[in-house]
């Protein structure tokens, strides 16, 4: 049986660049685009047409972007009071830009109309009406984002399907119900939509605030009560406390609700491109996002990673790989011999819990916690280390040499650190020299560096988190524990490093970190070389 279509309109571009802390190049813009395009989105929208040189250029750049899937989408808002649709700078760069799609808002609340941009309750409803009517003449199709229409509702419900008929009566495709204050209940929602579709002919969507941490509910809610569209954000970026979050909203609706937001194989994207935008937008990911969150098929629990071992249903509500997201078994004092197995055998699947491996593995994983090291969310530098072991590995390279020189304060100027290293790779050197923010990041570069002409794709890696921790407090020659957490755009992974200098400490971590991605990337062509042949 097909599944109801939902239609899924994207405003990371608009609505998201919005959020405090986050600024989008026009370089961004375009990746950020392809990669909602990839991701299976149905609309696109790209902002506000002309209303600075950022988006002017963005709207020139996108006259030649051609798009597998996704509608591109301009956005602005119905006309000023008391002049015609035609006059309207803004209505007329919606037209200019190209999109064959329009998202206008207007005012859905009798307070804002009167109080906010001071002009009369009627004519209001012609600058609805006679804005997208203007729009639908040009050729494009217009959506209607019926601002403050929650709050415009419970204030005078007749006014504000007044401003509906109005945009209805003027063409508009579809209608987006905006809670725009994030002040709204879910059942609020599913009662008021429920009520106005008695009156509304054409669809109607939702576009929902998280001011109340309610925006994926209401969302959810509005789709119960019949909203066919929902507009949000990847992650949730937004003003305040952020926009409904699409990466949450979509596996919902389809996974558990029976709708098709972007299809099956579009959905197993939806981790990696969460990641991507995370990436680009310089956010830094939590780890205990719903679905696509690192953490989000996490298990520590011996009882539970028992549990999920058996049946996976036990403690996941999703399949991981329907969303791109992967079960991690963490390691640490509380999981149990079982947790290593598993992981053993991802490697080599004919040892178990009596063998001899088993038994040198868990002595030597032992001897490293004694030492300072914890491997509970460092699922890259356990991995190379059961394979070290089972002597199912061989190094990418070898750091033969490395100097760092410390930064320093000089009339106010801070001197970045710099760093040497010399790798050997299959017995041919690299030297390389750079600069950072601190040592343990020219190391980076420098390795980095070093190591690109032999490994191009190094250049997809970079450093997303660094933690530090002194294990036994108290003295200068404490040991610190150092967890770096890295990304490739695609994929997150952690390492972890001790000893008693800082750098040294980084440097295992940051070591374990590439030959984590170089050994990654190896088994992800020999699968598809298999796959081909």
């Amino acid at each position: 049986m097909n599944k109801e279509k939902i239609i899924v309109l994207d405003s990371t571009l608009r609505d998201g660049a919005q959020a405090e802390g986050i600024s989008f190049s026009v370089e961004d813009k375009l990746n950020i685009l392809n990669a909602l395009d990839q991701a299976g989105i149905d609309i696109i929208e790209a902002g506000f047409p002309g209303s600075n040189p950022k988006d002017i250029e963005f709207f020139e750049k996108l006259k030649d972007v051609e798009l597998e899937n996704a509608k591109i989408c301009a956005f602005g808002s119905t006309r000023r009071p008391n002049i015609k649709a035609e006059d309207d700078d803004n209505l007329n760069k919606i037209i200019e830009s190209g999109a064959k799609i329009a998202t206008i808002f207007g005012k859905s609340s009798e307070f804002h109309t009167e109080k906010i941009i001071h002009t009369t309750k009627d004519e209001n409803l012609n600058m609805i009406e006679d804005s997208v009517r203007y729009l639908t003449d040009h050729g494009l199709d217009v959506i209607y984002d019926a601002e403050h229409f929650f709050d415009g509702y419970k204030e005078n419900p007749d006014y504000a399907l007044q401003t509906l008929k109005a945009a209805q009566d003027g063409g508009a495709v579809s209608i987006a119900l905006c809670d725009t204050n994030g002040g709204s209940l879910p059942s609020e929602i599913e009662e008021i939509i429920t009520k106005i579709q008695e009156v509304i002919t054409i669809p109607l969507g939702i576009h929902a605030h998280n001011d109340s941490g309610l925006a994926v509910a209401n969302t959810l809610s509005a789709v119960r009560a019949g909203a066919r569209q929902v507009q949000g954000t990847f992650l949730g970026f937004g003003e305040r406390c952020g926009n409904a979050n699409l990466s949450t909203i979509i596996p919902n609706l389809q996974l558990k609700m029976n709708f098709n937001c972007v299809g099956d194989e579009k959905l197993k994207k939806l981790t990696n491109t969460s990641i991507k935008l995370a990436e680009i937008a310089n956010y830094s990911l939590q780890g205990r996002e719903p679905f696509i969150g690192k953490s989000a098929f996490a298990h520590k629990g011996g009882m539970h990673i028992d549990a999920v071992l058996k049946d996976p249903k036990s403690f996941e509500h999703v399949v991981p790989d329907s969303i791109g997201n992967e079960r991690r078994l963490l390691m640490s004092e509380v999981s149990g011999r079982g947790t290593i197995i598993n992981k053993i055998n991802e490697i080599d699947p004919s040892i178990d819990k009596t063998s001899e491996e088993t038994t040198r593995l868990m002595d030597k994983i032992k001897e490293l916690e004694y030492e300072g090291y914890q491997f509970e969310g460092a699922e890259g530098s356990i991995m190379l280390l059961i394979r070290r072991e089972l002597g199912a590995y061989k190094p990418f390279f070898i750091l033969e040499d490395y100097k760092t020189i410390g930064s320093k304060v000089t009339n106010n100027n801070i001197i970045g650190a710099s760093a040497i290293v010399k790798v050997n790779v299959n017995g041919k050197t690299s030297i390389n020299a750079a600069e950072g923010d601190g040592p343990v990041n020219a190391l980076d570069i420098a390795l980095r560096e070093a190591l690109k002409e032999f490994y191009p794709n190094i250049d997809e890696m970079k450093l997303t988190d660094f933690k530090v921790r002194v294990i036994d407090k108290g003295a200068t020659a404490s040991k610190v524990r150092v967890l770096i957490e890295s990304s490739d755009g695609e994929k997150i992974w952690s390492t972890v490093g001790v000893s008693s200098d800082i750098i040294e400490a980084s440097l295992i971590a940051l070591i374990d970190s590439i030959e984590y991605k170089l050994l990654s990337d190896m088994e992800k062509q020999m699968r598809e070389y298999r796959l081909i042949m």
